[in-house]
């Protein structure tokens, strides 16, 4: 048997005698490991690519083809596709179904569609206007239950809510039945309703060549390649086929990585594998303890030095193999079953699993090589320990040097200029990557902070003495434990920080043009008569509600004109429409009664919630329709304070709008209200006119980043499970001492106390060291993450809860625990 084969042998007897400590090993090992297959595997996963989406978007037809409005220009390329409405080229004429096949050549059939959205209610449900019956149909979608729907009726989605026998009563239009449910290849949170008659409303703004709009699926003689498409697209039509996505001119994957994508990619690995180092280090290092008097055996047997190197090494190998092996199957699964859960949570697209192997073996490839440099180490110090003195149960002499300070505090220096510079960086990623250079600096300067520190053991109660000075005295074995829990917390206060960050800039960047709390309804393009059944409709729903009124500004011809004005918020150009009304629309706006605004208002002034927008007391309108000819105005304008720290817009008054050459119409009510929970307001107005629509200002209603609270348990565990590992080694090493102090009457609590400072030093040493690292490389991140534009000064904010529980978390649970091991040693033997 060769020495290797004999190593691996010893290695898998030994880990399945402490499976506990194995176990431990595989899991630091192979949670980086199972994570990121997991999260490669559900991204290529969600990636659903032209080909694999053929079927969803053409069924059996052979082309595609979606009429584009008056005045669009298209441009489809094999590298791309742009198109842009409003051109200056002659708008091109809606051709007929008739027009469109003989573009496409003799025998070709045509099965109508229509895409847009319906709004039977107070929320608007995406619709599909097409005969499912039709053969073309096949695969578009796949009935789950029920049958497919015939003339007025509809099959709805499983998240539409809508379940078979259940009546749909869009706005203006005949009631459908819904006869069945249908599913969506790749979008499950799809909330969409199909049938042959319904009337999806559609408007110019809605349409996009892949979303809403009209066309037609195309049973062609011949496939349609990319020869066919200009003349197609100077038509007005644009065409997606089989044959022109598997075209080989169309790019499958993705050009070259770039700078910042191959430095982010080289971060990963560095700080994967230094994670998984320091963490593993020291359990691999408790086993060697726990071992040492089995491989003085072997050595004294006439094993080598590279003998015992190559038996720790096989440790390594072994339990490094393990965990690569079962947490990659873990994360192909994990990944794979994760995918529609993701898919349905964020109305996502999921497409048949898919395992970027190539991604995933090198991510196994760098779990073994991890599991194997941290076993280095350790198999270092076997080869070079003395036989004698194991066998003879004497301890080992403390050996370590003094560190090397200089070379630590040169790296540290270097990663703060590295961080200053990527800070004005846009890409994250340079951050990272001096954080790790910073990382690697503390790491070299670890031993020195471990003996500087050591010096205030004097002045420690007797337990804690003895613990701190047993560090002290073991400070290779020490510094990779407090090194561990330094790099798992720098990690989580720079990722806690930077997203804290990112969220108060998005939540200083929402803005709204009304109060929280406001409740709007719109009416559309309409009759006074109608609008005066609809306001009193509105009233009566709303009893003892005052209803503030909003206009509309229309011209001669009756286009409706809307009033915009651009303005920076936190950095990010903001377009907003001002409202027509009079004070008690302002007194609303405002949440209070304000005589200087309602006094402009009253004068004729636009009163203004921007103050950016307003220079030398004017406001720069642009009256915009999509019938009628643009118009520019500037009109004179006052500051005032809104109701909401959040709120921006601008209210005019009537005689100002009207000045400026428009009529106004009263179209819009508003009111500081909250529909309660299951409201059917919409719904019910709708039954005046199917031109209107209900808003409520809810306010920024995201939360912080759910995200935080998994890196708090991950950093929890892994931090606490280093430290456990390396109070556990500290413990197999003062065996003698601790015997002693039990000889000598020291009760258990006493020996409880030396565990627990062994593990309170080293986690609240690397807790401490990872906060100062994590701080810098947090505030760095902030300007990448929260900055739009040259002159827009960074959002820095700290989680201060988030931080508490990352540094003091790991200290307080692994005392704790050390807390509770077990004291009791029988007597050591001493030789003399």
């Amino acid at each position: 048997m060769s020495a290797l084969l004999a190593a691996l042998r010893i290695s898998r007897r030994s880990a399945w005698r402490s499976r506990g400590r194995s176990a431990l090993i595989m899991v630091m090992i192979g949670l980086p490991v199972l994570v990121i297959t997991a999260l490669f595997t559900l991204v290529e996963t969600m990636a659903v690519s032209s080909r694999e989406g053929l079927t969803a978007e053409f069924g059996a037809a052979d082309a595609r083809i979606m009429q584009a409005p008056p005045g669009t220009e298209l441009h489809q390329e094999p590298t791309g596709t742009s198109w842009s409405t409003g051109g200056d080229g002659t708008p091109a004429a809606r051709l007929g179904p008739s027009e469109v096949a003989a573009r496409l050549g003799p025998g070709t059939r045509l099965v109508p569609f229509t895409v847009g959205v319906l709004q039977p209610g107070a929320e608007r449900i995406e619709a599909l206007r097409i005969d499912l019956h039709d053969p073309l149909t096949k695969g578009m979608l796949t009935l789950a239950e029920g049958r497919l729907p015939a003339a007025g009726e509809v099959a709805a989605t499983p998240e539409s809510g809508l379940r078979p026998g259940d009546v749909l009563r869009p706005a203006g239009a005949a009631p459908l039945t819904v006869v069945g449910v249908v599913e969506h290849p790749h979008q499950p949170a799809l909330r969409q309703v199909v049938g042959p008659d319904v009337s999806p409303a559609q408007t110019e703004e809605l349409w996009s060549p892949h979303d809403y709009g009209s066309g037609w699926l195309a049973d062609t003689p011949k496939p349609v390649t990319w020869k066919e498409v200009p003349a197609l697209n100077a038509a007005g039509l644009y065409v997606t086929s089989p044959a022109m996505i598997s075209d080989s001119r169309t790019p499958l994957r993705p050009g070259p990585m770039n700078a910042a994508g191959t430095a982010g990619l080289g971060v990963m690995v560095i700080m994967v594998v230094l994670e998984t180092v320091l963490l593993a280090g020291p359990a691999f290092a408790v086993g060697l303890r726990r071992r040492r008097r089995e491989l003085a055996e072997i050595a004294a047997q006439g094993g080598s030095a590279a003998h015992l190197r190559t038996i720790v090494l096989a440790d390594g190998l072994v339990l490094g193999g393990a965990a690569t092996f079962v947490a990659t199957a873990l994360g192909i699964g994990a990944g794979a079953l994760g995918a529609p859960v993701l898919a349905r949570w964020t109305a996502a697209t999921v497409g048949p699993v898919d395992v970027p192997w190539a991604a995933v073996l090198a991510v196994a490839a760098l779990g073994l090589v991890s599991g194997i440099t941290a076993a280095l180490v350790p198999a270092v110090q076997a080869a070079r320990q003395d036989t004698a003195s194991v066998l003879a149960d004497r301890p080992a002499a403390a050996a370590d040097g003094p560190g090397r300070p200089l070379a630590g505090v040169v790296l540290v220096l270097a990663g703060l200029g590295a961080t200053v510079v990527a800070r004005r960086q846009s890409e994250s990623v340079w951050v990272w990557a001096a954080a790790v250079l910073i990382m690697i600096g503390l790491l070299v300067l670890t031993p020195w902070l471990v003996r500087f520190t050591g010096r205030a053991a004097t002045r420690l109660r007797l337990p804690l003495r003895v613990a701190v000075r047993d560090a002290v005295r073991h400070r290779s074995r020490t510094a990779s434990a407090v090194a561990a829990v330094m790099a798992v917390t720098a990690t989580a206060v720079a990722m806690g920080i930077g997203a804290q960050s990112e969220y108060k800039d998005r939540r200083d960047a929402y803005t709204s043009a009304r109060p929280t709390g406001t409740l709007a309804i719109w009416g559309g393009t309409m009759s006074d008569a109608t609008w005066g059944k609809l306001r009193a409709e509105a009233a009566r729903l709303l009893p003892g509600v005052p209803l503030a009124p909003g206009y509309q500004a229309q011209d001669a011809q009756g286009h409706r004109y809307a009033l915009r004005y651009t303005v920076k918020w936190n950095g990010i150009r903001t377009r907003r429409t001002a409202a027509i009304g009079d004070r008690a629309l302002l007194r609303l706006l405002q949440g209070r009664d304000d005589p200087r605004a309602a006094e402009a208002l009253a004068s004729g002034k636009a009163v203004v919630f921007d103050p950016a927008a307003v220079r030398d007391g004017k406001l720069a309108l642009r009256a915009g329709s999509t019938s009628g000819p643009p118009r520019r105005l500037d009109v004179p304008a006052v500051v005032a304070v809104p109701a909401d720290e959040h709120q921006g817009g601008a209210l005019l008054p009537r005689a100002l709008v009207e000045q400026a050459g428009f009529a106004t119409a009263e179209r819009q009510l508003y009111a500081m209200h909250r529909l309660p929970v299951g409201s059917t307001l919409g719904h019910d107005l709708s039954k005046a006119t199917g031109r209107v629509t209900v808003a409520s200002e809810e306010g920024y209603r995201n939360l912080p980043t759910p995200a935080l609270w998994g890196w708090l348990v991950g950093a929890v565990v892994l931090a606490v499970g280093g430290t456990l590992a390396a109070t556990g080694l500290a413990a197999a090493d003062m065996r003698p001492e601790r015997a002693t102090m039990l000889a000598v009457g020291a009760p258990p609590a006493t020996l409880r106390l030396v565990v627990a400072g062994q593990a309170l030093y080293v986690a609240g040493l690397g807790a401490l060291m990872g906060l100062a690292a994590g701080a810098v490389t947090g505030v760095a991140l902030s300007r990448p993450m929260t900055t739009h534009g040259a002159g827009d000064p960074a959002t820095i904010a700290v989680p201060w809860p988030f931080v508490l529980a990352v540094v003091a978390g790991p200290p307080v649970l692994a005392t704790a625990a050390a807390l509770l091991t077990r004291t009791r040693l029988p007597l050591a033997r001493r030789l003399q």
